[in-house]
């Protein structure tokens, strides 16, 4: 069988959740004897330097990127108004990957043919035109769905306006994709009966993000106990909008029970306005070196969102770590969970600092948190198996 993966970011080094996902998955189906190709797009937003990639992943992968500034403008936001195409999608189409596309699905015959996220549909055309290829789409996320979450809560009116308009070519767009493709593979069962409700017969199947386990070592006794952390990409605006939320009406009532509490905001992409706020009590991490080394000296991690979809890695990674983790009934999509056993759902103020207070004071509590987590990140999240699974799927597509 001959996969070509084709991705609209690099995926080494792994440093946030698509990364992870794109990454551990290639390596599952290449290291199951699968011939992979993966072509990916190089964004100058999250540039990743091809020499950094390990050798061997690039020779089982047949490893290509192709360099592209991909970053939002102000002018390329206006022109995008006198156009039919949403702003979100256009930007990562542009010629010369296309034209390395065509030349790579010359040469090559494909059985199938994987898009990382809805984005890298703007070139399915361009596939079909070259090559008779299964085309599959990845849903990392329902992608309109994150931003009509987002949409509710957004204040600036005609920041509205303009992302509403946005969001409803992307939709459009999203839909149409979904028609083209040959089956669409999502992250969590919540996006399947989502996207299910939007398509006519389309094949769907389920493939949670695996990771490698032996990469993540435990450490219920991290070196600062008792702190507290959210560390996730900064420049994405789910996460963005987690901390502002966290910070606004959860925070103050942490400290107000337990005043030494401490609160690590980590990731890269870290907003001034988090920034400004660097404290005896809010401590900011920009830029992670390691993250198994962060894990290990860190203890109860955060997951506030209220808005995104498909499943968020880094709480997989903490699961893997064996951290005890507070999150969102949104937050905590597509995980396989029992609440209070393998993490803490919180879905109210009240309840995301009880939650919070809890943790630091009730140790039995955490302890068993703890070794949940770990326990279920091994039942469920194997790289791979999970490739495995996915291929097995591949090969019945008709």
């Amino acid at each position: 069988m001959r996969i070509l993966q084709l991705s609209n970011k690099a995926p080494y080094p792994t440093n946030d959740g698509s990364s992870i996902a794109i990454y551990t998955l290639a390596e599952g189906i290449a290291d199951a004897g699968v011939e992979l190709h993966l072509l990916t797009i190089n964004t100058k937003k999250h540039f990743k330097p091809d020499d950094t990639v390990p050798v061997n992943f690039k020779e089982k992968t047949h490893y290509r990127s192709v360099y592209q500034n991909t970053n939002t403008t102000f002018l390329g936001a206006f022109k995008n108004l006198f156009s039919k195409d949403s702003y979100f999608v256009s930007r990562f189409f542009f010629k010369e990957f296309k034209k390395i596309l065509i030349n790579t699905l010359k040469e090559t015959t494909f059985d199938v043919i994987q898009l990382e996220g809805v984005f890298m549909a703007s070139y399915i055309q361009a596939i079909k035109h070259y090559s008779k290829a299964k085309i599959v789409i990845r849903a990392h996320n329902l992608e309109h769905q994150i931003w009509e979450r987002h949409l509710v809560n957004e204040k600036n009116r005609l920041k509205k306006i303009y992302l509403s308009l946005q969001n409803n070519r992307l939709k459009k767009f999203e839909l149409h994709a979904f028609s083209e493709a040959d089956a669409i593979v999502t992250i969590t069962e919540e996006d399947k009966k989502s996207i299910a409700k939007l398509t006519n017969g389309t094949p769907l199947y389920t493939c949670l993000t695996g990771i490698n386990l032996t990469d993540y070592k435990p450490v219920h006794e991290p070196k600062f106990p008792g702190t507290i952390f959210h560390f996730a990409s900064m420049d994405w605006m789910p996460n963005e909008e987690a901390v502002d939320w966290l910070l606004e009406t959860v925070w103050n009532d942490v400290l107000k029970q337990q005043p030494d509490a401490k609160l690590i905001l980590a990731g890269r992409g870290m907003p001034a306005k988090f920034k400004r706020l660097a404290s005896n009590t809010i401590i900011i991490k920009e830029d992670i070196k390691s993250s198994p080394e962060f894990y290990s000296e860190h203890d109860i991690m955060l997951v506030p969102l209220w808005s995104g979809s498909g499943l968020r890695i880094k709480l997989v990674e903490g699961l893997a770590y064996g951290k005890p983790i507070i999150t969102t009934s949104i937050g905590a999509e597509g995980i396989p969970y029992t609440t209070g056993k393998h993490l803490i759902i919180a879905d109210t103020k009240k309840e995301f600092s009880d939650a919070i207070v809890s943790l630091l004071t009730d140790s039995p509590k955490k302890q068993i948190l703890q070794s949940n987590a770990r326990k279920l990140a091994e039942e469920q999240f194997n790289y791979k198996t999970i490739a495995a699974n996915l291929i097995l799927f591949y090969k019945n597509l008709r």
